[in-house]
């Protein structure tokens, strides 16, 4: 077997010189060479990109990258059929169209824990979005407990009682808009009394208005490294909020979450994870406490066709 200085293994007494993998390696480092697929040498192994274009295109099964888990794709929850779905097959349109549509954020939930294989297959799935140069450097922090949602939720009260207090100063907010640092003013304007409303609700109300009672929480980060991590981190998130609601699963966004950690590092720090980590998206998720008869509109977008 040919072992490539890109983590890549052809099999030569398999590999039938078709080209298939040539044809899809988006570095351009694979070749035919004595009627057998190569990788580029030593000098072009940083091109790989390990997205795995070859492995599923090779006819043979003559390829295989061993830094690609075979695990994530099998689930536990339900059983996957690993045949590759073309373009235009299998699935309709109107049954994926209504999916999408159905897909609405949940603030009622039932409380129920979600079984942790669920949110280990969701996390399987998020995987799967696409990643700026397949760089696939997501982190996920799975909170799987009501008492881990919400001690979560208290140290990020505590943030934004601090940035009330300091918002309400108005000296303050002034004084640092006047030297171009408009960021206090700009929230004091715009999020200040609707957060200190929430904010009183959960104290004097025992109300979660920034989980909504959601039982679990899944962040998603970023490790060093990702060329465009946020957005990466909201395909993935994308993946987790249309694979949850086919599992009976609600889910909300709360980027209230992961405002207060891009600002307070220490929050992500009581998590465990890694100071070296950005966390880019929050999803909550239970069994919802609602329901809905109908798929309703969007407002219009601007759309431009040139």
């Amino acid at each position: 077997m040919h072992l490539t200085s890109v983590s890549v293994f052809i099999d030569p007494s398999r590999c039938s010189a078709c080209g298939a993998c040539i044809r899809v390696c988006p570095s351009e480092i694979l070749s035919l060479e004595n009627s057998t697929a190569h990788a580029a040498p030593d000098t072009n192994s940083a091109r790989c990109l390990q997205c795995g274009h070859c492995m599923a295109a090779c006819p043979e099964s003559a390829i295989t990258i061993p830094d690609l888990d075979p695990n994530q794709h099998n689930f536990s929850t339900f059983a996957l059929d690993h045949a590759w779905l073309p373009p235009g097959k299998g699935l309709p349109t109107r049954d994926l169209a209504r999916l999408i549509c159905s897909r609405r954020s949940c603030r009622n939930y039932k409380p129920i824990p979600v079984e942790k294989e669920k949110l280990a297959d969701l996390i399987k799935l998020a995987v799967f979005a696409p990643s700026g140069t397949n760089s696939q450097a997501w982190t996920f922090t799975c909170l799987s407990s009501r008492s881990e949602v919400l001690a979560l939720g208290q140290s990020i009260k505590t943030f934004f009682e601090r940035l009330n207090k300091q918002a309400k100063n108005f000296l303050l907010r002034k004084s640092l808009a006047l030297v171009g640092a408009k960021t206090l003013d700009h929230y004091y304007t715009n999020y200040y009394e609707s957060v200190q409303t929430a904010m009183e609700q959960m104290e004097k109300e025992n109300r979660d208005r920034l989980f909504h009672g959601a039982p679990a929480l899944i962040l998603i980060g970023s490790s060093p490294g990702a060329t465009c991590p946020r957005e990466d981190a909201l395909l993935a998130a994308g993946n987790i909020l249309l694979a949850a609601h086919t599992m009976g699963l609600g889910t909300c966004l709360i980027g209230y979450a992961v405002a207060a950690m891009a600002e307070d590092r220490s929050i992500q720090k009581k998590l465990g994870i890694p100071e070296s980590e950005t966390i880019h998206a929050a999803v909550a998720l239970g069994y919802p406490d609602e329901t809905f008869e109908r798929i309703t509109g969007r407002k219009q977008p601007t759309i431009r066709f040139r």
